[in-house]
């Protein structure tokens, strides 16, 4: 396991104890973004995993998430869990509520693309990071 395996699992033990006490009040916007609580069912365990994200976009009608990792070359683990599961909850805005997950491909994720970068530039470094096309997954009822 690589030390910033480690470091990222205790952070977001941390912040997701935190947040999800506090309804989304404590540690609700990063870097300007809402955050969110999200909640996979493991693909290999069956169990249920929860993780905080940002939501570079999010609206009545939506929530898109990028599954970046910080720009490694591997998918992160949540991303990987909702490929093989799709039905997920998330905890947003103190709500929370039962979501579908798909991945944005072709026009619809470059459209989604541009308006992420200029929200959040740091995607696009991660993307110079890695090879690999960073997801961009969009959440819906």
């Amino acid at each position: 396991m690589r030390i910033k395996d480690v470091l990222y699992k205790f952070s977001t033990r941390l912040h997701v104890a935190v947040f999800f006490r506090s309804k989304g009040r404590v540690f609700g916007r990063a870097m300007g973004m809402p955050m969110v609580g999200l909640v996979t069912v493991g693909r290999k365990t069956g169990q249920r995993r929860t993780t905080m994200l940002t939501a570079p976009i999010a609206d009545d009608e939506r929530i898109v998430l990028v599954a970046s990792f910080g720009g490694d070359d591997r998918h992160p683990a949540w991303y990987r869990n909702l490929r093989a599961n799709p039905d997920v909850q998330v905890l947003l805005r103190g709500r929370t509520r039962s979501v579908h997950a798909r991945t944005a491909t072709g026009a619809e994720r470059e459209a989604l693309w541009a308006r992420i970068i200029k929200i959040h530039g740091g995607y696009e470094r991660y993307q110079r990071r890695t090879d690999r096309q960073i997801p961009v997954v969009v959440l819906e009822p």
